[in-house]
Parts: C-alpha cells; structure tokens; sequence
C-alpha cells in the first residue's frame, strides 16, 4: 500500500537538499586529497573566501608570476574556498590548452556569463561549435586586406583627437585623462551569481532584468542601462545597413572600410548553415565596439606612459616618423609597419605589460595536461604530465609566459624596445609559444585568438604617429598606480578605483 506524499513537505526540503549538496561540495575539498595536491605551489593563503586569487590578480602580482619559473612553470593555487587550480606559463602546456585541446579547456563560467549579460551572444560570450561558426563568418572582416584598406580610416578619425589636443595646448602644456572613465564595482556580481544564472539557465530574461531593477546596486543598474544602450544602437545599426544592402549597390556602398558593412555583406552572402541571425550579428557589434576598447585603452595608456617616462625613447621615435613624413605624410599600412622604432616599442610593451596579465580557463572534463619539461612534485618524484581533474580551473600567465628568463634572458624584465631590431631568443624560438603573435601570448592563440589583434595594432600606430609627431608628452604630477583586475587599469588614488591616467602634453619642438 502505497503511503500518501506531502508535496508541501518535499518542497520544503528542497532548499535545505540544495544547501547540505553545496557544503558538502566544498566539506570535502578541506577532507579528502586531491589529484592537484602532489603539485607544488606556495603556501595556502590564509583568505578562505579569495584563496590565492588575491596574488593572482593583485596590483603587484609581478612576482607572484615571475615565481612560476621556480616550480618548473606550473604550480598549484587554490581558489575560493581551496578549490585547487593552476597557474601556467609552460609553453607545451599552454599549445594544449588553447589549441589541441581548447575544446576541454574553455572559457571560464564567470566570463561567458557575465559578457553573455552584456553584450549579448557575440564571439566572446559563447563556446564550442557556435563560437567556431561565428569566428568563421567573422575572419574576412578582420584580414589583412580589410586593414590595409582601413588606414586612411585610421588617420581620419586620429585627426580628430590631434586637433583636440592643438586646441588644449594652444597657450602652453595642459594636463589631460588618458583614459576614459571604467567601473570595477561589479567584480562580486560577475564572479559568483552571473555563472549561477549562466549555468543553470535560471529565470526567463525578463526576471533576471526584474532582479537587476530591484537590487541595491547602482553600478549594476548602470551596467544594465549600458547593454541596452548599446543593444539600441547596434540594432538600429545592423537594420540600416541591411536596409541600405537589400536595395542593391546604389544605396550600400561598401568601400571596405566599415566593419559593419563588411560583416553584413558576408552574413547575406553565407550559405545558410554558416548566416548568423540578427541577434548574433548585433552582439558582435557590441562586443567588438565596446568589449574591444578597454583593451586597447590600456595599452595605449602604458605606452604613452612609458614614453612619458623615457623621453630618449619618445625623441627617437619622434625623430622616425619626421624622417618618415618626409617621403610620406600619411603612410599606407605596409609603410606604417616597416618604422622599426615604432613596432619594438609597441611589441615590446606588449610583452612586458600585457593588458590582461593573466587568462581563465575551465577544464571541461578529465584530462592529461603534458609539459615542456619535468617539474618536481611535493614528494620529490619527477612527472612530465599533470592529471586536470573536471572542472579545475586554469590560469594561464601570459605576463609569466612573455617574460620567462629561461627564454627571453637575464634582462627579461628591463623595457628595452631596441631587442625587437634583432631575432628574438633562438630558446624563444625553440619553445613554439602558441601565441598568435610576435612569440607572446598577449593576443592568445589558437581559436580564441583575438580576432582583432591587427585592428588593435595599426590602431596604436596611426594614434602613435600623428600624437607624438605634434606634442611632447611628460609625466604627471600624481603617481600612476596600476590596477589589476582582470585587465590592468591606471588610477590615481586608491580609494577612488575609477580608472585615469594624468599625462602633461605640449606642443612638440
């Protein structure tokens, strides 16, 4: 006989089935080894609910990461609450987990949820084959050609600023903010309640937007408005040029030099398997236009601080790209990227200060993670190979990676643009770092690469060219402290974390 269920008593019981599930979870990582464990590391830190994150992504991680070459260049971390991780530069390593394996080792959670949040399903807000399906679409408008055909485009919209600072130094040196104002008050709502909705799919958007409305965070609802200013435009946006597309040549005059039009003259002519729909296309707009800039603010920052602060350095440039102006006065992009002063300053910035230092990955299943070389293990053994348990969480250091002594030398940490007028390290070489660029990994490798990493650079140069052609810059009154959070930021006073960087300008002699 079958005994009469209280539904009211079951889903009383649910919440605490759910809590006792989430102790237990995280009961046993302080209880029973784990597979990571035989790794060595430093001590755990004594911050139960930021573990060795806080040395990961502090202000003066530096030699946190320069401590990787000591442990053979993996070591274990723990996370919140001692969930084991690792920290990685090792080259071998680093081929597996962004190229022949980057399907087992995807996108942390927290990242896919919170870009998903905001910018909608674009290229950095999916994984697995929907990504690979929006990268393809997208590879035509990023190649080499399209770039050569947008730099006038460059220099266009370069002017602009010049003549902005004309006006600002016309009776003398001014101070100016080289960088836009950026929250990072949102840090706790992306790390641990975006990855619950994300991965769990909970609620319909309509109650996740309720939830934002009714929360006490002014920076939340602030974000909220953000993505849909940015859903607004970038809609009416992709409607105007399909209009303008669907009445033929006469009103869609696509010259190349608009990455919009490109994508959408791609998207219609894609067989139907590959087209994107509107809501996809819309999103790459919002991510390629907002996502994007912080990155390229930050290197810009650094370099125009560092020119700031070696003024030989900027002289010698200067002195380049006047000799340049002499054949010619807006140079093409194949002229652009054959000034050597100009790209080793650019590439050697971006192998010492990296905008984003460090880069998340989630082990997605069971797996073998090979290594360059034998590291020594706790009890003193040799292995070659680590076993990643599911769900560990990696941390590749490209600032470990683009500055390690064993390949780049004893002057590895020292800004020396000039080792770029020479072939890097025959070690370098050797070690086949899977970065997509210059044997760095600041741009990634393999399919999540920075798709717009050219983009990116001709963007630096042209800005580079005209600004220190016409003014000097000189450091500031107030100290620079750079800030990491995810993405190295300047600020200028601690309690206030809104990003600026100070930087004096005059006209240049």
């Amino acid at each position: 006989m079958d005994l009469p269920v209280d539904s009211s008593v079951v889903v009383k019981a649910i919440p605490s089935a759910i809590a006792a599930l989430i102790l237990w979870a995280i009961a046993r990582r302080f209880v029973f080894p784990h597979p990571l464990d035989k790794i060595r590391g430093p001590s755990p830190n004594p911050s139960l609910l930021a573990g060795h994150l806080r040395e990961v992504f502090a202000d003066d991680s530096t030699e946190f990461h320069r401590s990787l070459t000591k442990y053979g260049g993996v070591m274990r971390i723990f996370g919140p609450f001692k969930h084991r991780g690792l920290l990685v530069q090792d080259p071998k390593a680093l081929h597996h987990i962004f190229i022949k394996d980057q399907d087992i080792f995807e996108e942390m959670t927290t990242f896919i949820a919170s870009n998903r949040a905001v910018f909608g399903e674009g290229l950095i807000s999916i994984i697995g084959d929907r990504h690979r399906r929006q990268r393809k679409m997208m590879n035509p408008v990023f190649s080499t050609a399209h770039m050569k055909l947008m730099t006038s485009q460059f220099f266009a919209i370069t002017y602009k600023l010049r003549n902005v600072f004309l006006h600002k130094t016309a009776e003398g040196q001014q101070e100016i903010d080289f960088m836009s104002p950026v929250g990072k008050k949102l840090l706790l709502f992306r790390t641990f309640v975006m990855p619950i909705i994300y991965k769990y799919n909970l609620g319909t958007p309509g109650l996740q937007r309720f939830l934002i409305d009714i929360m006490p965070s002014a920076p939340l609802k602030k974000l909220k408005d953000i993505a849909d200013t940015m859903h607004y435009h970038s809609l009416k946006l992709v409607n105007e040029k399909k209009e303008a597309l669907a009445k033929g040549s006469e009103g869609f005059k696509n010259d190349h030099k608009d990455i919009l039009s490109i994508l959408v003259e791609e998207n219609a002519k894609a067989a139907d398997e590959d087209r994107l729909p509107d809501n996809e296309v819309i999103a790459q707009i919002s991510t390629f236009t907002f996502a994007a800039m912080d990155t390229s603010s930050s290197a810009l920052c650094r370099i125009f601080w560092l020119l700031a602060r070696h003024q030989d350095v900027q002289d010698k440039l200067r002195a380049e790209i006047r000799e340049a102006r002499q054949n010619f006065e807006e140079p093409n992009y194949d002229q652009l990227n054959a000034l050597p002063y100009l790209d080793g300053i650019i590439r050697e910035t971006l192998r010492l200060y990296p905008p984003g230092p460090v880069m998340g990955r989630e082990c997605r299943k069971d797996t073998m993670l090979p290594l360059s070389k034998p590291i020594k293990t706790v009890d003193g053994t040799y292995t070659q190979e680590i076993f990643v348990p599911k769900d560990t969480m990696i941390f590749a250091s490209l600032l470990g990676s683009n500055t390690n002594p064993e390949l780049w030398g004893p002057d590895t940490y020292e800004w020396k643009p000039e080792r770029w007028f020479s072939p890097v390290p025959e070690k370098v070489v050797e070690a086949r770092i899977p970065g997509v660029y210059s044997h760095l990994m600041t741009f990634l490798g393999g399919g999540r690469a920075c798709i717009g990493f050219k983009f990116s650079l001709m963007e630096m140069k042209v800005l580079m060219y005209v600004l220190v052609d016409q003014f000097k810059f000189t450091p500031a009154k107030q100290e620079i402290i750079w800030t990491m959070g995810g993405l190295i930021t300047p600020i200028v006073d601690r309690n206030n974390v809104q990003p600026e960087m100070p930087i004096t300008i005059s006209r240049a002699a």
